[in-house]
């Protein structure tokens, strides 16, 4: 599979505006797939439609990191030892 250029975006005026408005659609896209999602768990099957396919899997399971009982049983120096801060940049964006 062909690897997909990167889209390059010259800032301007209406960048900022651009992208709260592109993370609102996104926002209510995700409320969107999230309500779909929650009725094809309640209906309790997979669903197909023309393009797609929905498959609901049943008892799933996973196992995730407990980080308060393990700093009960070990304390916090040792999850300290085994954890690191990473420097990272981000954008904040709120309306105005």
């Amino acid at each position: 599979m062909a690897k997909a250029a990167k889209l390059v975006v010259e800032l301007n005026e209406g960048s900022v505006d651009r992208l709260g408005m592109l993370l609102a659609q996104i926002a209510d896209l995700t409320k969107e797939a999230e309500a779909i999602k929650d009725a094809i768990k309640l209906s309790g099957e997979s669903r197909e439609g023309s393009f797609f396919k929905a498959t609901l899997i049943k008892d799933g399971d996973k196992k995730i990191f407990d980080k308060e009982f393990f700093i009960e049983q070990h304390g916090a120096a040792t999850y300290d030892a085994y954890t690191k801060n990473i420097k990272f940049d981000t954008v904040r964006v709120t309306s105005r």
